[in-house]
């Protein structure tokens, strides 16, 4: 029986899912099948849904309403890509009913609504997965194995920094990102929880950070015509202590004007990982390796040693079917650990690690002082979180 799936939440970082599925099922057409769409906005689940039954030949229902999916279907999973907001309201309602969750990052909008997941998915002893592609992707495991062999010797610095301008629209399309309660944070915690997810990856957790994010410039926004001033930071700068010993050095500014510049880079005693990619999404196919000797090795043939490492059953589980798109990956794991019945790559409580250091530097920010990483993680220290817990009534 193909495991029955259900996407929670219809635009957006959604429709890459939605694809995914699609793939999946072209290349194993019996692991999967797409049972219901559900979106506030009934026009986008209808609109995932004719996708779905032009190439499936299957139309899943359409829902408005969570509740009334959870009522009416029988699913074995659901594919949470609702805002932030409602990552762990819809997550919690779903691990109740016994229904399996893949959370989009970040994983809940807070700290204590991560913990409301991981808690809900533990006493309904159900699957709650982290959607996290990044790290899934050729040349990212590759640089993972290649700092684990000691290719530049023993990690010891990594600078991550961008600047740039970047004008503001007052018709920009990101709407309830804006709102601090729905989207909890700006790019520290939206695209910079993949980072958070990669630099734990390579180095492991935090000990300590510190860290500076202001609003330079004054945004403000349109939404139902009305003027809104953006809750987004534009420019941060983060250090970052790691138990290994390793030094990260993470900035971004998108108030530089007059010049733009990115600097990627990941040292060790005998060389460097040089990456060509932005602060978010590498390193990148068009990284490479430099030694100290000036010898360079560019990711792709970094990449071809790591695969040929692999045994026939690491290859098969990393990369099922010969996929290595990230979001795909995340989506077959998924299924496969619901068909499985075993824990997905990255659970929840992994999830929460990456997303803690993403809330570490909001927090360290908001006090002005260094905050110890574990003190984040258990939710401890939540001077920048405490207004969003109390609006979702988090304790």
């Amino acid at each position: 029986m193909a495991i029955r799936i259900a996407i929670a939440g219809c635009g957006g970082m959604a429709t890459g899912h939605l694809n995914a599925y699609l793939r999946i099922h072209s290349i194993e057409p019996g692991k999967a099948e797409l049972a219901a769409m559900c979106d506030p906005v009934r026009a986008g689940a209808e609109r995932f849904a004719q996708t779905a039954k032009e190439a499936t030949g299957k139309e899943p229902n359409v829902y408005e309403d969570i509740d009334q999916m959870l009522e009416k279907e029988d699913l074995d999973g659901i594919d949470i890509c609702s805002p932030h907001g409602y990552h762990h309201v819809n997550a919690v309602k779903a691990l109740n009913a016994g229904v399996n969750v893949m959370v989009e990052k970040p994983i809940g909008v807070t700290v204590k609504a991560t913990h409301a997941i991981i808690e809900a998915a533990a006493r309904n002893k159900k699957i709650a997965a982290t959607a996290e592609q990044i790290r899934r992707e050729p040349s990212r495991r590759a640089s993972k194995w290649l700092i684990d062999k000691g290719m530049i010797g023993e990690p010891r610095i990594f600078f991550s920094q961008q600047a740039s301008w970047q004008a503001h629209s007052p018709d920009d399309p990101w709407r309830w990102r804006y709102d601090l309660n729905l989207g909890g944070g700006g790019m520290v915690m939206d695209s910079g929880a993949h980072y958070a997810d990669t630099i734990r990856y390579l180095f492991g957790d935090p000990e300590t950070v510190y860290a500076r994010v202001e609003q330079i410039e004054d945004r403000k926004v349109n939404k139902d015509g009305k003027r809104l001033q953006s809750a987004h930071e534009d420019t941060w700068t983060a250090t970052i202590n790691f138990k290994s010993g390793v030094i990260g050095h993470w900035a971004n500014a998108y108030s530089a004007p007059g010049h733009s510049f990115k600097n990627v880079v990941y040292y060790g005693s005998e060389g460097a990982l040089v990456d060509g990619g932005d602060i978010f999404h590498g390193p990148f196919p068009n990284a490479k390796v430099v030694l100290k000797d000036g010898t360079e090795i560019p990711m792709a043939q970094i990449v071809q040693e790591y695969k040929a490492s692999l045994s026939e059953e690491e290859t098969a589980r990393l990369f099922p079917h010969g996929i290595e798109d990230g979001v795909t990956l995340e989506c077959y794991d998924f299924v496969d650990a619901i068909e499985n019945n075993r824990p997905p790559e990255i659970p929840a409580e992994l999830g929460l690690r990456a997303k803690a250091i993403c809330e570490a530097i909001y927090e360290s920010a908001a006090i002005g002082e260094v905050v110890q990483f574990e003190d984040v993680v258990s939710g401890k220290i939540e001077t920048y979180q405490r207004p969003i817990n109390r609006h979702w009534g988090l304790r």
